[in-house]
């Protein structure tokens, strides 16, 4: 159990991250897909720069800004209390900027972010093409994440190096951002198992593992990352990709039969929504508001 009522969701994260069990978190975009996750009983979640590109109708070439980031962030923080980890692209920036985007999440009590060493415009971790910067430009931004934190958000380095440089230069780059302070290391579309075994084996941080589709890291369970020594496992586009191919099928039913009938076992019910949503709690405060209302200008 990660969440505990009364503490920051950063003291959660770091609690969760001392014990045995691993912590997976599914990506959500949005309020209410974060309410499902927490329903179906994840403990933590997460946010993708890449899905959230894709949801305004944009690729994964760090086009979103900090303050979009922050502001579809705080939609989610707002409605959800578990531990939420971000996906800050490259930083939005340079150092300086990585100050403001720590300090930004940091009000919003976000557990933790992670930064990729990739070269603007960055790219999904999973295509081929990428450039990174250099070691030293990306340990500069691990050094400002840490220095400017003042509720010790964890940070973790993204290291986009296997496709670019080859694993010893990705473990290279691992334990250099370890030493710079990264709370956890991600490395980025490792291609099989091994490669997952000899990372673990090799960078002695507490690691990240990014379980996506269609990309350059075959399908690993959970726990088998647990086996391997992996922290957290995050499953950023599943279920967004899933609601998008619903959506195209609901759309070409629609366009086909003139009608949704076909589509109604695919479909989460009125009563469904309202109970996520708690709508009769706010419709019960409605209520009282307006009895209020009425005892008080009856005591005129």
């Amino acid at each position: 159990m990660i969440m505990e009522h009364g503490r920051s969701a950063v003291d959660n994260l770091r609690d969760a991250l001392k014990g045995d069990d691993i912590i997976v978190a599914p990506g959500v975009l949005d309020p209410i897909s974060a309410l499902i996750a927490a329903q179906v009983g994840f403990k933590a979640l997460y946010f993708s720069g890449g899905g959230f590109a894709n949801s305004l109708g944009l690729p994964d070439l760090g086009m979103t800004t900090m303050s979009e980031c922050i502001q579809a962030v705080s939609y989610i923080v707002d409605r959800v209390k578990l531990p939420l980890i971000v996906d800050v692209d490259t930083g939005f920036g340079e150092a300086v900027n990585v100050m403001r985007t720590v300090r930004g999440l940091e009000r919003l009590d976000v557990a933790g972010l992670h930064i990729e060493d990739q070269l603007m415009p960055k790219k999904c971790g999973q295509l081929s093409g990428k450039q990174v910067v250099g070691m030293g430009e990306m340990v500069k931004k691990i050094v400002a994440a840490k220095d400017s934190s003042r509720k010790g958000i964890v940070v973790i380095a993204r290291t986009d190096a296997r496709e670019v440089e080859g694993m010893d230069a990705a473990i290279e780059r691992a334990k250099a951002y370890a030493r710079a302070g990264a709370d956890m290391i991600f490395p980025e579309a490792l291609e099989s198992v091994d490669e997952f075994k000899e990372f673990a084996k090799k960078v002695h941080v507490p690691l990240l593992a990014n379980m996506t589709e269609f990309g350059k890291s075959p399908y690993i369970k959970v726990n088998e990352f647990w086996r391997m020594g992996y922290k957290v496992v995050i499953f950023p586009m599943a279920a967004f990709r899933a609601s998008l191919k619903t959506m195209e099928e609901t759309y070409v039913e629609l366009k086909r039969s003139g009608s949704q009938e076909g589509m109604l076992d695919r479909m989460m019910t009125r009563e469904d929504i309202y109970n996520l949503i708690d709508y009769y709690s706010y419709e019960s405060f409605d209520s009282r508001s307006a009895g209020a209302a009425a005892r008080f200008l009856k005591s005129r």
